[in-house]
């Protein structure tokens, strides 16, 4: 690593303190709540404001409105398996603006690929059974 970026990132992680404090209260305000790996993850700041702050430009990119990206977090928690994360996020889709009737087809939609997942890949190992 050159010296000027690390000189760079020793600067930005000497505010590693603050910052995870300021995602942290960030993070309850966008999602209602701060989820408890987030908690966690805070005693180590150095590494959670890197992680955090990614995960929180990833999950609000400039191509999707809040609404549209809550919602397609659903869909993922949801094909996950992430019950809590399902439920933090339909709360933050709400927030948002989502309907009902849009969160309810998001899971939906998420439940139907989940369902060919699983048969796709169960039927190959059938038919190559035979």
């Amino acid at each position: 690593m050159k010296p000027t970026t690390q000189k760079t990132i020793d600067d930005f992680l000497s505010h590693a303190d603050e910052m995870a404090d300021d995602v942290l209260a960030g993070t309850e305000e966008w999602l209602g709540t701060v989820p408890f790996i987030f908690k966690l993850m805070r005693e180590r700041p150095e590494a959670f404001v890197f992680s955090a702050l990614g995960d929180y430009k990833t999950a609000r990119p400039a191509s999707l409105d809040a609404r549209t990206a809550e919602l397609v977090a659903i869909a993922a928690a949801a094909g996950a398996g992430a019950d809590k994360c399902v439920r933090v996020h339909i709360g933050a889709a709400l927030k948002e603006g989502a309907t009902r009737d849009e969160i309810l087809d998001t899971i939906l939609i998420a439940g139907i690929l989940g369902k060919t997942k699983i048969l796709a890949d169960s039927l190959r190992v059938f038919k190559d059974s035979f």
